[in-house]
């Protein structure tokens, strides 16, 4: 019997995906809102596309503060803005 694959909701594009092909965002107990790229930190998680389109939409309708309690800071959106940067130049 095949083993059914964890499915999220993009914060941006509101399609649903395979989890292991999203963006993992935590919100950890003490209330800080970080990336999450192994996807096993302990907390709230939220998920995005790994895309530019995707992460900029969840900014500017604040998907993201709603999702998790916490408003996130604007380093956040840059740090996942850097990280798609560097997979789309190791995927060269």
């Amino acid at each position: 019997m095949l083993k059914k694959l964890p499915q999220r909701t993009c914060l941006g594009c509101q399609r649903v995906r395979p989890k292991r092909e999203m963006l993992r965002i935590v919100r950890t107990s003490e209330g800080k809102v970080e990336f999450d790229p192994t996807g096993k930190k302990a907390g709230r998680g939220a998920y995005v596309c790994p895309d530019n389109d995707c992460l900029r939409q969840m900014a500017k309708k604040k998907r993201l503060g709603k999702a998790l309690g916490v408003e996130p800071s604007p380093d956040l959106i840059s740090e996942l803005e850097r990280y798609l940067e560097e997979i789309e130049r190791s995927s060269e």
